[in-house]
């Protein structure tokens, strides 16, 4: 484990249902991590964020994430595309993304693996399940895993 201090980072959260990003955000703040947390509606709106497109224009409004939380069933453009989209492009392909989902299709495990995903997630049911989530995304992501430094802008 570092011995400094987990560093705080930008979270996007891609996730098409309001309840859904509230929750998380919540459960996030129940394991007092000091992440910036940011919101995409659907794929269309989270790829716009990670190529400051329209509202996202601004560097201000769009810090770089360092790690990608993606629902994979979204409208306009649902998580799948835009996971390839971004493994495939080679200024955010090294952004960690994690998905956090209802889906326990195999097909989709699979698929994002394939894809490039670093890690699965089935969505848990309950908010204390979720909030074992966040802490233990928490802990691994922003306190073990050394992240890919900040490219400047």
């Amino acid at each position: 484990m570092k011995p400094e201090a987990a560093k705080p980072i930008t979270i996007l959260l891609a996730d098409d249902d309001p309840d859904d990003r509230l929750l998380a955000k919540q459960a996030l703040d129940e394991n007092r991590l000091a992440n910036d947390l940011r919101f995409a509606e659907n794929g269309e709106d989270l790829l716009d964020y990670l190529y400051r497109r329209g509202k996202y224009r601004d560097p201000a409004d769009a810090p770089r994430p360092g790690l990608i939380l993606l629902d994979l069933n979204m409208p306009k453009k649902d998580g799948r595309e835009a996971l390839e989209e971004i493994k495939t492009h080679p200024d955010l392909r090294q952004i960690p993304i994690v998905i956090l989902t209802t889906s326990q299709a195999e097909e989709d495990i699979y698929r994002s693996y394939n894809l490039g995903v670093n890690s699965y997630i089935t969505k848990p049911v309950t908010f204390q399940g979720l909030v074992e989530v966040m802490r233990a995304l928490g802990k691994y992501w922003f306190e073990i895993v050394e992240l890919p430094p900040e490219k400047p802008d």
